[in-house]
């Protein structure tokens, strides 16, 4: 069985000679608890390539202590730590499919092997208050990391340090900043590496992108304008485009790890995730070879797709109950707004299932791995190493240009086309957004002002299409009410509700329509 607790806490680094100080009247300590020796063993679990650290998660098999099993540690607000335990079970090689399940997204189809040990003997210092509770715990740790060799015949690598642990049991962030400061004056020093798991593997980790080359240098001196001062330097289309990628690639991890944590919009995070890639991939063809992307942004839709169906229905019966309980009473006749819960419990448990067989299927875990082979071996074209700016302004020139010829058929069609057209306009403006949030950094106040409009297109285009799920919902509800017996009248009056929201925000569309050409037109003319 699954168990699970927020883990919040500090290290510090402390040489030999440190002695640990009386934490006696720290806060709302009034006694320190008799010192606790124990022997911890630990084996960390990973990919070759460490993808599980990349994404600041690690899974362990620890014995010793009170909280010996498996345990998955994963990011949180705020600096903590969620963690899951499981018992130890029999496997000590393999880890359980139950312990891997979720972070599968992480792994692909890679497996999770052994990469490191831990071998620590802890003494344990509990901080109590007046009562005897426990508020913290101080973890005084001598720790042996040992590192598995990557290639048959190298040497695994040791490395031996000393670290403290503070973490808090049923003490506040005021206590912890307390201790914070007792320990720091003692000679202890806030740990650089945040694990012990990372300190031993130190030097297996690529080193992070820099967000912009080194200064541009004209004859082995750094760059200068007019008066010695530095130019800023210009980055490539390349370095630009593959560091959006790599951002919504971990945007795609972050999310499909709450969505197998049962976290709130994990689903609404991943299609996001999704969605941007595939634009992204779309618009900077001429940067990344679209013989390796194309495949990949129909593997990115395939994912939306599958999906689509579960959040869409969910949001669509949220909206409906809102609407109901803003009803006059006169208005509701029957059970409308316990059916309509009813209906959301059945739709969300089914919609639940389809999406974890989405994120357990090989096709998907494939596309996880084809992803992370794009960012180890771009398939960069020659454009990818011009300047980032005339790029940008290229793509928003093209994205703008489909918006344009989407909108002009719109406004010609009329009835069930418009609507269409309108829809497809909304996803037309999506892709000229993501391309200008690339763009951002590299121009500045029009770019802003090109995804701020965007933005506003999107909620009302979005909340048009939106009410063509909630339409259907309704009519599906009631029918399933009319047969039950029940009066279906406020059903009609939803749908119509519906229809008069949709038309409303087709009008606002409009109405911005000509400042959003305006604001496409000032970033495209900036390259």
């Amino acid at each position: 069985m699954t168990s699970e607790h927020i883990e919040v806490e500090r290290k510090f680094e402390a040489g030999e000679g440190f002695s640990l100080p009386d934490l006696t009247g720290v806060g709302e300590v009034a006694a320190v608890g008799d010192p606790e020796e124990q022997s911890l063993q630990a084996t960390y679990y990973d990919t070759p390539d460490l993808r599980l650290l990349r994404s600041r998660v690690t899974l362990r098999r620890r014995t010793g202590g009170a909280d010996a099993g498996w345990h998955v540690k994963l990011p949180a607000a705020a600096g903590a730590r969620r963690e899951l335990h499981q018992p130890l079970g029999r496997a000590a090689r393999t880890a359980p499919r139950a312990v891997v399940a979720p972070v599968l997204g992480l792994l692909g189809t890679a497996a999770a092997e052994p990469v490191a040990t831990v071998s620590t003997r802890r003494v344990v210092h509990r901080l109590l208050d007046e009562g005897g509770r426990v508020l913290a715990e101080v973890a005084d740790d001598a720790v042996v990391g040992t590192a598995f060799a990557t290639d048959p015949g190298e040497p695994a690598t040791v490395t031996t340090w000393r670290e403290l642990e503070v973490e808090l049991v049923d003490g506040d962030e005021a206590l912890l900043e307390a201790v914070t400061e007792r320990l720091v004056a003692a000679g202890a020093r806030p740990s650089a590496v945040p694990s012990k798991l990372g300190r031993v593997l130190d030097g297996r980790l690529p080193a992070p992108t820099s967000a912009a080359p080194e200064a541009a240098t004209d004859g082995g001196t750094a760059g200068k304008g007019k008066k010695g001062r530095k130019k800023t330097p210009v980055r490539t289309a390349g370095e630009v485009v593959l560091g959006a990628v790599a951002g919504q690639l971990q945007a795609l991890r972050d999310a499909d790890l709450a969505v197998r944590t049962e976290q709130p919009e994990g689903v609404h995070d991943l299609r996001v995730a999704c969605r941007r890639l595939r634009s992204i991939l779309a618009s900077f063809r001429p940067v990344l070879d679209r013989e390796h992307t194309d495949p990949l942004r129909e593997e990115l839709r395939w994912v939306g797709a599958q999906l689509s169906g579960a959040r869409d229905t969910e949001v669509a019966l949220s909206h409906l109950r809102e609407l109901v309980a803003a009803q006059p009473v006169e208005l509701v006749l029957g059970p409308v707004a316990a059916r309509l819960q009813q209906t959301e419990i059945k739709d969300h448990h089914a919609g639940a299932r389809r999406v974890i067989r989405t994120l357990t299927d090989r096709r998907y875990l494939r596309l996880i791995d084809a992803l992370d082979a794009l960012l180890a071996d771009p398939p960069v074209t020659q454009l990818a190493a011009a300047p980032a700016p005339a790029q940008l302004a290229d793509a928003v020139r093209r994205t703008g240009k489909r918006l344009r010829r989407v909108v002009d058929a719109a406004r010609e069609a009329e009835g069930d086309d418009r609507h269409h057209l309108l829809h497809e306009v909304r996803k037309a403006t999506k892709r000229v957004r993501y391309t200008a949030e690339v763009a951002e950094a590299e121009f500045g106040a029009p770019a802003t002002a090109l995804v701020d409009c965007t933005k506003q297109v999107q909620d009302l285009l979005g909340a048009a299409q939106d009410t063509v799920v909630t339409r259907d919902v309704a009519v599906r509800v009631g029918r399933a009410a009319f047969a039950a017996g029940e009066n279906a009248w406020t059903y009609g009056r939803l749908h119509g509700l519906e229809e008069a929201r949709a038309e409303a925000a087709e009008t606002g569309f409009w109405s911005l329509e000509r400042g959003l050409r305006r604001a496409v037109k000032a970033v495209a003319s900036l390259g």
